[in-house]
């Protein structure tokens, strides 16, 4: 059986011919390979370490099951599919509200377990039915704007928890990571979140030297007086060692909180999916059913153990793009050093004492940056927002969303923000749809191939798109 783990040795194994490119089977020297491995983890640092502090989880565990979770796809995948996977941003704010709600690590691992059930079994129905179901589901008006609301529902978390504990550092690392994401160049524009990281870091440090401790709300939300960088837990954590590990807990309000994000990650997937395979010049759109169960099959080990989801990530796709280095050998590497950095409790308190400043500017760009993917979606398949039946649900979902909107139906069932405002979108577009007269409902070419091409819109609902990525 071909499981994708062995490579052939490009020319010289030093340094590709002008052009070259090098493919998923191939590989360069080990020590470059192991290099270009190491490469793929700094990229991911930012995300892959700021998810799980947002969402509450240990970071330890999050990079070291973020090793085992690309093994796990990379196998899946027979190597034709050269990714990493990494924590998840969909889900802050996922975890942001089932804690609001009371909700404990357990209850949030629990929610996002479902999630990972649920992906498997849509990545099952992809290679049994073929890609259409998805686009007959999810049309890129859905899709859009269930992502838009899930990132732009995430705003209060800025303004009201991280933001207020330190302004100024919130306001410089913003404007640093702002210029990072801007005016760097390749590998260095992709790393922009985890050099926004120590930048804000480094100004804490300093902030704490000159002016000493600063008077405000501190992570629990009380007002005191306390440190912007304290790293008393870094000298007391060990070198070697396991992180905390803990069971799932089901809780029914929580988990419905948390699967709208099943179709942020379909659609993320399918375009990962679609851009390595335009990279590498082989077509991948009959490896999306098993890349999207790949993902979810990751996902439910990482959480059955108390870590987070995990998703392919779009900063090691930016590596392979600019180095034209598709290795999977390096992947590989990249999951061995995971596992390395997972096994040092001490480099997991150094996350973990990221300050509240320090998150407050990094996630107004990151959080900003999620839902404005959603228009992208739009932008991408011509989305015509003139078309009530694209617009009316569009618009009452996000505004649910970002809102916080909820509709009780019992003392103890309620739906709000993410959930419900999905819920509207896509029962709303589908409702509207069976009713809407013929002129605006003319049904697009569905295609067996992938979600990737279809024909131009020629209807007027916008449903036509070219390429997604």
């Amino acid at each position: 059986m071909d499981l994708g783990v062995r490579w052939k040795l490009h020319g010289d194994g030093r340094t590709p011919a002008p052009g070259a490119v090098v493919r998923p089977d191939e590989r360069l020297s080990w020590p470059r390979t192991v290099g270009l491995g190491a490469q793929h983890v700094v990229a991911m640092f930012g995300a892959s370490f700021v998810a799980p502090v947002l969402m509450g989880l240990d970071p330890n565990l999050a990079i070291m099951m973020s090793g085992v979770a690309t093994v796990i796809f990379l196998l899946a995948t027979r190597g034709r599919v050269p990714s990493y996977l990494g924590c998840s941003l969909s889900f802050v704010g996922v975890a942001a509200v089932i804690r609001a709600q009371g909700g404990t690590s357990a209850t949030v691992t629990g929610a996002v377990f479902v999630v990972g059930v649920a992906l498997f079994l849509v990545g099952l129905a992809v290679q049994r039915f073929g890609a259409r179901i998805i686009h007959a589901a999810m049309p890129p008006i859905v899709t859009g704007a269930v992502v838009m609301l899930i990132g732009f529902n995430l705003a209060p978390v800025t303004a009201s928890t991280y933001w207020p504990q330190d302004q100024w550092t919130a306001l410089l690392v913003m404007l640093f990571t702002g210029m990072a994401v801007v005016c760097l160049r390749g590998f260095w524009s992709r790393i922009a979140i985890f050099l926004g990281l120590v930048f804000g870091y480094g100004i804490s440090w300093a902030f704490d030297a000159i002016f000493g401790k600063i008077h405000s709300v501190d992570a629990s939300g009380k007002l005191t007086d306390h440190w912007r960088l304290d790293l008393s837990s870094v000298g007391k954590a060990d070198w070697i060692g396991l992180p905390s590990f803990h069971g799932p807990s089901f809780q029914w309000s929580a988990i419905l909180v948390a699967l709208p994000v099943v179709i942020a990650l379909v659609a993320e997937n399918a375009g990962h999916v679609k851009a390595v395979g335009e990279m590498t010049g082989d077509p991948l759109d009959d490896e999306l059913g098993t890349a999207i169960s790949a993902d979810g099959a990751a996902s439910m080990l990482s959480t059955a153990v108390g870590g987070p989801p995990n998703t392919t990530y779009s900063e090691n796709i930016g590596v392979m793009a600019a180095t034209r280095v598709y290795s999977t050998a390096a992947y590989w590497a990249a999951a061995g050093f995971a596992l390395l950095f997972g096994l040092c409790p001490k480099f997991g308190e150094v996350v973990a004492a990221i300050p509240g400043g320090v998150l407050g500017g990094i996630t107004v760009i990151l959080y900003g940056m999620i839902g404005l993917l959603g228009a992208q979606i739009w932008l991408n398949a011509r989305v015509d927002l003139r078309n009530p039946l694209n617009l009316v649900p569009a618009a009452a979902g996000i505004i649910i969303g970002v809102g916080n909107v909820t509709m009780k139906f019992t003392s103890h069932f309620s739906l709000s923000g993410i959930a419900l405002g999905t819920l509207v979108v896509i029962t709303g577009y589908h409702a509207l749809r069976a009713f809407a007269p013929a002129h605006l409902k003319t049904q697009t070419p569905l295609l067996d191939a992938g979600t990737s091409t279809y024909d131009d819109d020629t209807d007027g609902d916008g449903g036509g798109q070219r390429a997604r990525s």
